[in-house]
C-alpha cells in the first residue's frame, strides 16, 4: 500500500514574523485542500521571543531587548502556550489533517516522530507532567506539560504548541540545542533546568533522523518542495508592514 504524500520544505532562516506567516499560510492551504500535509524545519534570524497567542502579560524589559548589539524580536505565535526564546534552537512545524480530535491525543500522535527521531540520536525523551500552575510563568521552558518532551534529567528539550481548525492542525515546537545561558538569564531571570552541555548532533543529522521517524509515524512519503503561489500570496498579504 502506498504511503501518504507529504511535502518536506528545506531548512529556512528568517525573522519571526515571516516564519509565523509561513506556518499559517501552509495551515490554511492544508485546511482548504490546496496544500499537501507539510513538515518543515526553521531557525530565527534575528533572535526572537515568541509569545503565545493569548499571552499578554510579560516583563516590560522584553521590549527593546538587545543581545550582542542586535535587537531581539518580539513576535506573537498563532498557537497557544507561553514565551519561547529562539536562540540556539531548531523549530519544527507540522501542518496536516487526520489526527485525533482530542487535543492531548493529537499532541501525542504528532510528538511520536520527535520521540522516535531523538531516540535514534541516543536521546530518550518522555512527556512532562506539570499541572495548571505553569500558566503563571511566562517562560515556556520553565516547566514541562504533557505537550512537552523532557530528557531523563528532567530538562525540557522540546516545547510544542498547537492550533487547529476542524481536522486541520498546526503544531510547531522549539528544540533547544545550544542555548546561551547569559541571554536566557537576561530574558527570564533564571536558568533553572537549562543545559548547554549536551552533546548535540549537527542540525542536518537531527533533521534527517526526524524525517525518517516522521515517515514511519505518519505513514508518509516525503517529497522536497517549495511554497505554492497561493501560500506566497497569503504570506505577502498577512505580513505586518514595516
Amino acid at each position: 500500500m502506498s504511503r501518504n504524500a507529504w511535502r518536506l520544505l528545506p531548512l529556512s532562516c528568517a525573522n519571526g514574523a515571516t516564519q509565523m506567516a509561513i506556518d499559517e499560510a501552509i495551515f490554511h492551504g492544508v485546511e482548504s485542500g490546496e496544500s499537501l500535509p507539510t513538515l518543515r524545519f526553521y531557525q530565527w534570524d534575528p533572535i526572537a521571543i515568541s509569545l503565545g497567542y493569548h499571552q499578554h502579560n510579560y516583563p516590560n524589559h522584553w521590549n527593546g531587548l538587545t543581545f550582542l548589539g542586535a535587537p531581539v524580536d518580539l513576535v506573537r505565535r498563532p498557537t497557544g502556550g507561553r514565551a519561547v526564546l529562539h536562540q540556539g534552537d531548531l523549530t519544527y512545524a507540522v501542518m496536516a489533517s487526520g489526527f485525533a480530535d482530542n487535543r492531548a491525543e493529537s499532541y501525542r500522535q504528532i510528538c511520536e516522530f520527535l520521540i522516535q527521531g531523538w531516540r535514534s540520536l541516543s536521546h530518550n525523551l518522555s512527556y512532562g507532567n506539570a499541572g495548571r500552575g505553569y500558566i503563571h510563568n511566562p517562560d515556556c521552558f520553565a516547566t514541562a506539560t504533557g505537550a512537552d518532551l523532557v530528557l531523563p534529567t528532567g530538562q525540557k528539550l522540546i516545547g510544542s504548541a498547537q492550533k487547529r481548525s476542524g481536522q486541520t492542525i498546526l503544531q510547531h515546537g522549539s528544540m533547544r540545542l545550544t542555548p546561551n545561558l547569559e541571554l536566557f538569564e537576561t530574558v527570564f531571570g533564571a536558568i533553572d533546568r537549562i543545559s548547554n552541555n549536551l552533546e548535540m548532533p549537527p542540525i542536518d543529522r537531527i533533521m534527517d533522523a526526524l524525517v525518517a521517524a516522521a515517515e514511519t509515524c505518519f505513514d508518509a512519503s516525503f517529497s522536497v518542495g517549495s511554497l505554492s503561489d497561493l501560500e506566497e500570496s497569503w504570506i505577502h498579504q498577512n505580513l505586518p508592514s514595516n
